[in-house]
């Protein structure tokens, strides 16, 4: 192991913003911060957005300096990554901005029913041949709908059109209109000057330099709905975005 790597895990116990709950703590469901975000860490009622699969932060410190009056929440397993975005929290002094170093698949353990607005998933891994662990899979809609608010909003941000095309099928077969769905983001006049293209990462930059177009796709989350796989959708693992996804 690297000795940077262990330095920033030794830092990352320092930080006010990073949380890093012992799994035994989460598969008990006894996070201290569930449902209490906005009275306990947050100090505010703000509505709280939650970035899946954050990395390095990127996106969850820069959505938290251009809207102050919302509070991020950025998920992901990798310690030595969370340290960028939670190292910049605290320079910059972001009251808004929170990570927690867990597992995807355990985000119900760490907020109530209805405690986040929206969710966004940046440059996830298209996973071609696992579609389970696909975070726009059925089997997480079933998670994000226990703590997502009634009409909380899912993002989608991939270059990978192939993943993109899989989002689609997963709505038409389980009855979901899309509110906004573009095969190009930052061609679509509606997405101007919001989120979607006002936020950029480094890794988004670099796709976008390379000549791919970044696909973007929101929807409403009804919170009673069982979702389940379109059967007859085939992932194209051919479509060559989805082979670039380790660049990030």
């Amino acid at each position: 192991m690297g000795k940077n790597k262990l330095e920033r895990w030794r830092e990352n116990e320092t930080f006010a913003s990073l949380r890093q709950p012992l799994l035994e703590t989460l598969q008990a469901d006894n996070f201290d911060l569930k449902g209490c975000w906005h009275r306990d860490f947050f100090a505010n009622d703000n509505p709280i957005t939650l970035e899946l699969g954050c990395g390095r932060g990127e996106y969850t410190i820069e959505m938290a300096r251009a809207y102050p009056k919302r509070n991020f929440v950025g998920i992901d397993i990798k310690g030595a990554r969370l340290w960028n975005g939670a190292k910049t929290a605290a320079q910059e002094e972001l009251p808004n901005a929170a990570f927690v170093r867990t597992y995807i698949e355990l985000a119900e353990r760490l907020f109530a029913a209805g405690e986040v607005s929206e969710v966004w998933l940046t440059f996830p891994d298209p996973q071609p041949s696992k579609c389970r662990r696909r975070l726009c899979s059925s089997f997480f809609m079933n998670r994000y709908r226990q703590f997502v608010a009634h009409g909380g909003a899912v993002h989608l941000k991939t270059d990978c059109l192939a993943l993109h095309r899989y989002a689609l099928a997963l709505l038409r077969h389980n009855g979901v209109a899309p509110i906004v769905a573009a095969a190009d983001a930052y061609a679509c006049p509606a997405l101007q000057n919001t989120a979607a293209t006002a936020v950029q990462t480094a890794y988004e930059k670099w796709f976008r330099g390379q000549g791919s177009a970044i696909t973007y796709l929101q929807f409403a989350l009804p919170p009673d709905k069982v979702w389940t796989e379109p059967p007859d959708f085939v992932f194209d693992k051919n479509v060559p975005q989805a082979k670039i996804w380790r660049h990030r």
